[in-house]
């Protein structure tokens, strides 16, 4: 999984490169129009109430920008942010020292929300709803508890699993942001955003090809355009060529539909071994040896979102769009359509 090409997930070398290509401002920022809109109206509100933003919580599928969102927020409201995860918050002293360091307005943006330690999120509350900590000092007898005053701050939360998200936490959250997978329109423009970055020229056929294959996923379309950008190097051409594309993605593994030779497992598991189903989802993991979160996670969303998955009270099926595109043959060539 961590060198998967589709992987919506961060992978550690893309940092830095993420770092460079992300837009500052919303009027930069591309695709997500309705939830730009609503934001611009929420952040300008409270900058000429001079209070903090309430606190924020956007939550979607992996690679669709909600860090890029996060710093935007900060920018806009002219503050610093601060920025951590669930993970790595593991006791409230953490906590207490990260938010008593932040200054009044300040941003803290926590990803991965959904995995702070329940003690952890339970010390939040107060802090997001009176700006106040209540830290207990000391043991036994001698325990006693302090209050520390918190400036106004804005918290933002990101999540993958937002259903994980306790009721509590949940609800302390004023602006709820879901984030979409993009239209092909939208991936279009950011290739070539990211090529001009990047300083290179790729063919509107190409562009149009990389954003089709992408799974309706920025990272994902960043992702392609430097991997195909390496083959039109070698191969010394001016632009990326739709020639250049097709063969790239090709050796990559990425079919026209933007599913890799996993997704096909999976289909072609649920048709061929299992009738298309319904069938239990550990059962197909353990068929096709993938975990069951792994296969809930990355693989599934795209998969239903598509339409090529079903999911029902008595497990998942195959949709008559799946057979059409599958055939039901478990040795498919998964590059028919390239040409």
């Amino acid at each position: 999984m961590d060198d998967r090409i589709l992987d919506e997930g961060k992978q550690p070398f893309e940092e830095n490169v993420e770092m460079s290509l992300r837009p500052e401002l919303l009027n930069q920022y591309i695709g997500q129009q309705t939830l730009k809109d609503n934001l611009t109206i929420f952040i300008e509100a409270a900058r000429i109430r001079e209070e903090a933003l309430d606190h924020v919580i956007l939550h979607g599928p992996p690679g669709l920008g909600k860090t890029t969102l996060s710093n935007i927020i900060a920018n806009e409201l002219g503050v610093n942010i601060r920025t951590t995860s669930g993970p790595a918050i593991e006791r409230a002293g953490d906590l207490a020292a990260i938010l008593s360091s932040l200054e009044a307005g300040d941003v803290l943006f926590i990803d991965e929300i959904h995995r702070l330690p329940r003690a952890v999120e339970e010390i939040l509350y107060s802090a997001m709803e009176d700006f106040f900590l209540d830290v207990v000092i000391g043991k036994g007898e001698e325990a006693r508890s302090i209050r520390i005053d918190l400036p106004p701050f804005t918290l933002v939360g990101a999540t993958t699993r937002f259903g994980s998200l306790s009721a509590p936490l949940r609800d302390r959250f004023g602006v709820q942001l879901r984030l979409e997978y993009y239209d092909l329109d939208s991936l279009i423009t950011i290739v070539n955003r990211t090529a001009d970055i990047l300083e290179v020229t790729v063919d509107p056929d190409s562009a149009m090809e990389l954003a089709r294959r992408s799974r309706g996923t920025p990272r994902i379309a960043n992702r392609l355009l430097r991997r195909v950008r390496d083959f039109s190097i070698v191969k010394k051409e001016s632009s990326i060529t739709l020639e250049t594309t097709n063969h790239a993605l090709k050796v990559l593994e990425v079919d026209p539909s933007g599913l890799d030779p996993i997704d096909h497992k999976i289909m072609n598991t649920i048709i061929n071994t299992y009738n298309g189903g319904p069938v239990g989802l550990e059962t197909v993991a353990v068929s096709i040896g993938e975990e069951v979160i792994t296969l809930l996670d990355v693989y599934e969303p795209f998969l239903i979102q598509q339409g090529f998955l079903e999911r029902t009270p008595r497990g998942r099926k195959a949709t008559a769009k799946s057979y059409d595109y599958f055939n039901g043959d478990p040795h498919i060539d998964i590059f028919r359509n390239e040409e």
